[in-house]
């Protein structure tokens, strides 16, 4: 499989999302039942850490706003007010969706590395989203399919690939999915709800849908110097306003000029002109006609009630009710690791390096609607966070 075949923007999974929610109850008409099957996910064991670490110290927002730690120290932050009694349009208090970007270029899903992987918080109480991303590149224990090849370890993409009926190697519920959300949960301790999978061949079909996107670029992406030599076209993403069809965009959410991060960031650009063209008055009225151009090509198991609560919440969100999480990049270390089922068994595999327990910790305190935020370059106002990005 080619580099090319491995690289997928995890703006088509929360895309799928968005459209859940904007589609209102005619999405019912069209999703007569759930995709794909459900995960079936074991009760986690996991129980959060009482109370942080000493090097970790509670930030909330106050007026004045608090002293902030010693540099480099994480903090957590809330990002909502107190909640309120009861969760709006019938739904939980809140839904975590494991999102999933397939590598695969058609439109089954027998195949696939998960190539994107995302955690997507719902929250019905305060309307609002949070998304999360998990680097693909973590060398993770990948459980029950021991029994296949003696396999028990791989890259976090992996488990999809090894999960979903063309591979065989696993027999649990929810196939794909279903391996890739026991593996978040064995090593991370993460229990999604639901799931959506989509592979890069819906990516053009939305974008294209809503006749194109309008992406705000901070700086200029230059195709022709990007760190994957596939990828390298004579073509530059100016700074500014850009106007893009399906495959522009693709390139774009597909490119990495600098890091990996860097590359997330440019994805929550793309993933907002997405947004703001699926709330424009042009598009809200063809959106059940959209949704016909990708609906069969999605694996989920999200309910025709769900998708209903979903649509519901849709109408209460603002571009600031989105928001994107960051790592700190200093976490992360880069690495080699060597071992019988890695695809550069001379060189060794690259892998990112990374506490597991504070992974553990960043993930729980984002299932409870709170993230961990880096204190050292903490500005004065909470909301403007550096670990945090809008759809404003």
């Amino acid at each position: 499989m080619t580099n090319t075949q491995k690289i997928i923007v995890f703006f088509l999974i929360i895309g799928i999302v968005f459209f859940c929610c904007l589609v209102g109850i005619s999405a019912y008409t069209l999703w007569q039942k759930p995709l794909g099957p459900s995960l079936e996910l074991p009760t986690s064991t996991y129980a959060p850490l009482a109370t942080l670490p000493p090097t970790w110290t509670p930030f909330a927002e106050q007026n004045p706003p608090p002293a902030y730690p010693a540099t480099g120290t994480p903090v957590p932050t809330a990002t909502a007010p107190p909640t309120p009694a009861s969760a709006l349009c019938g739904g939980p208090d809140s839904m975590i969706i494991l999102a999933i970007g397939s590598s695969q270029h058609v439109d089954s899903y027998l195949y696939g590395l998960a190539d994107v992987i995302r955690l997507v918080r719902v929250d019905f109480v305060q309307p609002s989203v949070m998304i999360m991303s998990l680097p693909r590149d973590l060398y993770v224990e990948i459980p029950d399919i021991s029994d296949h090849y003696g396999t028990t370890h791989g890259k976090l993409n992996q488990p999809y690939f090894y999960g979903n009926p063309g591979m065989g190697y696993y027999d649990g519920p929810g196939e794909g999915p279903g391996l890739m959300a026991r593996t978040l949960a064995h090593n991370f301790g993460a229990q999604p709800d639901r799931y959506i999978a989509v592979n890069m061949a819906v990516f053009t079909k939305i974008v294209n849908a809503v006749d194109g996107i309008t992406v705000d670029l901070p700086q200029a992406v230059d195709a022709r110097y990007t760190a994957n030599p596939e990828n390298r076209r004579n073509v530059v993403f100016p700074s500014g306003i850009n106007y893009l069809n399906g495959d522009q965009a693709l390139l774009l959410a597909r490119l990495r000029p600098i890091s990996v991060f860097e590359r997330v960031k440019t994805q929550n650009k793309v993933l907002c002109g997405l947004y703001d063209k699926l709330t424009s008055p042009s598009v809200v009225g063809d959106i059940p006609g959209i949704i016909n151009a990708f609906k069969d090509n999605v694996q989920t198991d999200l309910s025709p009630e769900e998708i209903s609560q979903l649509s519901c919440l849709g109408t209460q969100l603002k571009g600031s009710d989105i928001i994107f999480l960051n790592w700190d990049e200093d976490i992360f270390t880069m690495a080699r690791q060597y071992d019988t089922t890695g695809a550069q068994l001379g060189e060794g595999s690259f892998i990112w390096n990374v506490d597991f327990a504070l992974m553990r910790e960043y993930i729980a305190a984002f299932e409870r609607g709170e993230w961990l935020g880096d204190a050292s370059t903490a500005p004065a106002a909470p909301i403007d966070y550096p670990n945090k990005s809008f759809c404003d």
